[in-house]
């Protein structure tokens, strides 16, 4: 196992109170595997990613318990400095916004030779041409060229391949993409998609894959994580999730999807109604205000989580055999 996330909890304290973004959240990934962790906006997955990289800030985030297990070590106990010869290093990350992400002041050589100088302690000739290479092995033309290049120079597809150079730069193990095609066209989503997919093969590393686009997590994950309100409602490979999915929420998702059946002028399908405010403690099912087939236990009581079959888990009452189903 390279990395397992045991039952974490983060929160933020605010003007109005304090918000519980991830509730007990567990997932692991295993070497040249990857995960994908999906949901709409707001339910806690780029919180989670910032906490594996120990990103978090720290004037008002709070771990309130879990354990995130990186080769046999608790990354929330490790020292600042300790963080900082693991991140960028064993650990990388690609970020959302490739134009907010990069400093436009700074040639995209500075940025990419950074990690080098740091963490291979290369002499200033190798690192720009370990940079140069980088950039070639993402599909930049010119690369020892562009290296002199600011940000704002390349196009919005050219810079998410920079950031993906600078995550690899010294091959970490893991990789985490949060949101890595967002704002891409599908052309440039899909060379994205296949960029990562070599480059995992290339150097068989694990990927924790973040998206709200079922369609990204399908071409990419082996497993998936399904999140909702800041709660993992369920887990298991990704055949398991697209063709047998069980939870209310996860069906939800999956019929929302556009298909080339639907007919014209066909209204598409929508999940009803507003995720539960994450000031408040939530001790039901968080999904019962909004499923169509919730029974009185669902907004009353937490489910537990339920086996449906070997590595798949649902956290939902109309599985669990305790449940009393004449309460439909």
């Amino acid at each position: 196992m390279l990395l397992e996330v045991k039952n974490l909890a983060v929160s933020f304290s605010t003007y109005r109170g304090k918000v519980k973004a991830v509730r007990d959240v567990s997932f692991s990934v295993d070497e040249g595997r990857t995960i994908g962790i999906v949901g709409e906006s707001g339910c806690g997955k780029s919180v989670t990613a910032h906490a594996v990289m120990g990103l978090l800030p720290r004037e008002n985030s709070i771990i309130e318990h879990g354990k995130i297990i990186f080769k046999d070590k608790d990354i929330l106990k490790l020292t600042e400095a300790e963080m900082n010869r693991l991140r960028g290093n064993e650990i990388a990350m690609i970020f959302q916004d490739p134009m907010t992400s990069l400093n436009p002041v700074l040639t995209v050589g500075t940025q990419l030779t950074e990690s080098l100088f740091l963490h291979k302690r290369l002499k200033k000739d190798e690192a720009r041409q370990k940079a140069a290479e980088l950039l070639k092995l993402v599909g930049i033309p010119s690369a020892e060229q562009r290296l002199d290049d600011y940000p704002h120079q390349f196009s919005g597809g050219m810079r998410q391949r920079v950031m993906i150079a600078m995550a690899l730069a010294c091959e970490p193990k893991l990789l985490i993409a949060d949101e890595p095609t967002t704002a891409l066209d599908v052309t440039v989503q899909a060379q994205i998609l296949a960029l990562l997919k070599d480059l995992q093969q290339k150097f068989g590393m694990a990927i924790i894959l973040i998206s709200h686009d079922l369609g990204v997590i399908a071409n990419l994950c082996d497993d998936v994580a399904v999140m909702y309100a800041g709660q993992v409602v369920e887990y298991g490979s990704a055949e398991e999730i697209f063709y047998n999915a069980h939870h209310p929420y996860t069906k939800g998702l999956l019929k929302s999807l556009p298909r080339l059946t639907d007919k014209k002028g066909e209204p598409l399908s929508v999940i009803e109604g507003q995720p539960p405010d994450l000031k408040q403690a939530i001790n039901f099912c968080p999904f019962a205000m909004r499923c169509t087939k919730a029974m009185r236990i669902c907004a009353v009581q937490m489910p537990a989580v339920t086996a449906v079959n070997g590595g798949h888990y649902v956290k939902c009452w109309l599985e669990h055999e305790l449940a009393p189903k004449e309460d439909f």
